[in-house]
């Protein structure tokens, strides 16, 4: 019987994640077959709430990624469903943006999804995230489907007969039109373009199959498209410097058009041009931006907390739209794109430095193969013209350096009280030596240098607090890192060895 602390401990941010497989030590398995079993109990009666439905007029839709553990999970889903006599259609190999098409296709029109997959975590992770056709649930959401998982009991039910569908290909058919659409160019627009794919052994490959091939691209030297939860070449996360690495390879070895990489479950995705340049964090941004600015004169732009500087200038000065950092997680700058979208301003992009990008035109939702569709159609129409991608961020400048540290908190229980006492302090000390403190600050505390920034925050879920911190001049880095380390003097629960 798993316990009520140990189905919580399961809540991730707004999904549910946890160990579904030996093989890591130290590692124990905590995502039991009884925990998923009654986590998709729990997520029945939360729709029931949501959609004054009995469980028997539910429509529910289940799919998965490459995992190993993948099996085992949409089993207990499957009984799960069953069980509680819903419509249970068994997706297969899915994204995580599909899943959540399936609750808007005709085909499918689900009341509920669940997409089994970790992102980018190791092999022996696994988890769910959930939907309705308002979109991803939100953290409360999660807390409250658990709580009806503790309530629930393990089921078994016959799910030899569930329906099956090829949610994969018919999501590919609704990029493949929105290519068609945009370029009116016929059934192969994208013929003459060389663009390869590197889907890290994740879900991603179908964007090469489905997408590319079809279109007519060459997608020559494209790598890892097979699925393998094995992960054996490199982590697929676009965040991963081996990762870039290898889709950098991959386009100028095959003298590719442009280099794809997705994360996992496709929510991700980071770009190389052709002459290797990697478009990722702050590149992306600018990029995407840049596309969206002619559709949506003098608009905002929402991200994450750690962009540079010079992403806000050329946001700014180059393409004339406003600049909006809020908190990290993809969850927050979405609900505050939505947010503002609601209250008038008009906000086409949330998009985080991690490869996050949701667009208000595509429901809100954080979909890498979506933001790959707007690439393609932006680079064909640059082709066109006799240019390229990159003349869209030729003035886009980057920081002289930039580093990342991890500052752990030396404490099991109550780290997040003290992290935030530490905040205080370091605001408080900050102000006393007359540096100035960037505002408003929605997240943690963001020091101005003349020469550049830190960032000081709590992170979302771990006992630890990122600090972030850019130069704009070459050597300028170590002394502003000088003046953080000595506002940070003093907290007998702060790791400071990152500094050394």
């Amino acid at each position: 019987m798993v316990e009520k602390k140990d189905l919580m401990k399961l809540q991730n941010g707004s999904d549910v994640r946890g160990i579904a497989v030996d093989g890591v030590e130290g590692e124990k398995v905590n995502l039991f077959p009884e925990a998923v079993n009654r986590i998709a109990t729990g997520f029945v009666r939360f729709l029931e709430k949501r959609t004054n439905k009995k469980a028997s007029e539910l429509t529910l839709t289940v799919g998965h990624d490459s995992r190993i553990s993948a099996d085992m999970m949409m089993s207990e889903i499957k009984n799960a469903f069953v069980n509680s006599g819903a419509k249970t259609i068994d997706c297969d190999l899915a994204s995580t943006p599909a899943m959540f098409m399936s609750t808007v296709f005709d085909e499918t029109k689900a009341d509920g999804a669940v997409m089994v997959t970790a992102s980018h975590l190791p092999f022996n992770r696994n988890g769910m995230k959930f939907f309705t056709k308002d979109g991803g649930a939100e953290h409360e959401d999660i807390t409250e489907i658990l709580e009806y998982a503790y309530e629930a009991q393990e089921v078994k039910a016959d799910i030899s007969s569930v329906q099956k569908y090829d949610l994969l290909g018919r999501y590919s058919a609704f990029l493949c039109d929105k290519i068609k659409d945009a370029l009116n160019n016929g059934d192969k627009p994208l013929s003459g373009m060389h663009i390869v794919v590197d889907a890290g052994n994740g879900d991603g490959g179908f964007f090469a199959y489905k997408v590319l091939d079809e279109l007519g691209a060459d997608t020559t030297g494209s790598q890892f498209l097979e699925p393998d939860g094995h992960f054996p070449n490199h982590i697929p996360n676009p965040e991963n410097k081996d990762a870039m690495n290898a889709i950098r390879k991959a386009v100028l070895d095959s003298k590719a058009d442009l280099g794809l990489i997705f994360d996992t479950d496709v929510d991700r995705m980071s770009a190389v041009l052709s002459d290797g340049e990697e478009v990722n964090r702050n590149a992306l941004i600018g990029l995407i931006a840049a596309i969206l600015a002619p559709d949506y004169p003098g608009s905002t732009i929402i991200t994450d907390s750690v962009t540079s500087d010079e992403l806000t200038e050329f946001l700014t000065n180059e393409l004339h739209l406003k600049h909006h950092r809020f908190m990290r997680g993809y969850k927050n700058v979405i609900n505050e794109c939505i947010r503002m979208n609601k209250a008038g301003e008009v906000s086409p992009l949330a998009i985080e430095t991690s490869g996050h990008g949701a667009l208000s035109e595509n429901y809100y939702l954080d979909d890498g193969a979506y933001l790959a569709v707007k690439l393609l159609i932006a680079a064909a129409r640059q082709r066109k013209k006799g240019g390229d991608l990159a003349s869209l961020i030729a003035k886009l400048k980057s920081p002289a350096e930039s580093k990342e540290y991890r500052l752990y908190i030396r404490m099991e229980e109550g780290f997040k009280d003290y992290g935030n006492d530490v905040l205080k302090e370091f605001e408080k000390r900050a102000k006393d030596k007359g540096i100035k403190i960037a505002s408003p600050s929605f997240e943690g505390v963001r020091l101005v240098f003349d020469n550049g920034w830190a960032l000081l925050r709590m992170s979302l879920h771990d006992p630890n607090m990122p600090l972030n911190i850019e130069s704009r001049n070459p050597g300028g880095l170590a002394g502003i890192e000088n003046e953080v380390k000595g506002l940070l003097d003093g907290f007998d629960k702060l790791d400071l060895s990152a500094f050394s």
